[in-house]
């Protein structure tokens, strides 16, 4: 696993032993990138949110494109050891923070505080569910930029509404058993 393109383009991160954390594919990666800068053009001064975050790889792939912070949230204390140790790899230290909790959990607290994101990476376990509850949380949240785009990675034949509150699918691709559905605010939203 590795950093794609920007200023820690080539680097190596890590990845856990074991089939609990499913980091996003490279090809997928790239892929989905490649999408990003063609709506949003360059990532320079974005706010990132990247939940179920796992190994930490596409809010730091955002990281290293220009953007200008991430937060990274994952349930699993290793994995979200494994990130921090990765953003101190690619050079982001300061532009990252962890947060060891629940995503619906981390969404309400980081609502809480005020946060707001352009860019939110979603890539939970897939066929649980949880990717429409996730989509369902943010619709309903303060969280959204409002003109964020949401990227929600889940199982290629898995169900996923196309309209989620003020979010609605902008695009969907399929790459082998992993899909990927981009939500933006429908315009003229109130949030």
């Amino acid at each position: 696993m590795r950093v794609i393109s920007g200023s820690a383009g080539g680097r190596r991160l890590l990845a856990p032993r074991g089939m609990r954390v499913r980091p996003t594919a490279d090809r997928v990666k790239e892929a989905l990138f490649s999408i990003i800068r063609s709506r949003e053009g360059n990532l320079e001064g974005m706010r990132v949110l990247d939940l179920c975050a796992g190994t930490g790889g596409l809010g730091i792939e955002a990281l290293s494109r220009g953007a200008a912070e991430a937060v990274f949230v994952d349930n699993h204390r290793e994995s979200a050891d494994l990130i921090t140790r990765n953003i101190e790899l690619a050079g982001f230290s300061g532009k990252g923070k962890v947060l060891t909790k629940e995503a619906l959990a981390a969404l309400r607290e980081l609502e809480g505080v005020g946060e707001r994101f352009h860019l939110i990476f979603l890539d939970p376990p897939y066929r649980l569910g949880l990717v429409g509850k996730l989509l369902a949380a943010l619709a309903g949240s303060q969280l959204l930029d409002d003109t964020a785009l949401v990227v929600a990675e889940f199982a290629s034949g898995e169900e996923l509404a196309t309209t989620f509150g003020i979010l609605q699918e902008c695009d969907r691709r399929r790459y082998g058993d992993t899909s990927v559905a981009f939500f933006q605010p429908v315009p003229g939203s109130e949030f």
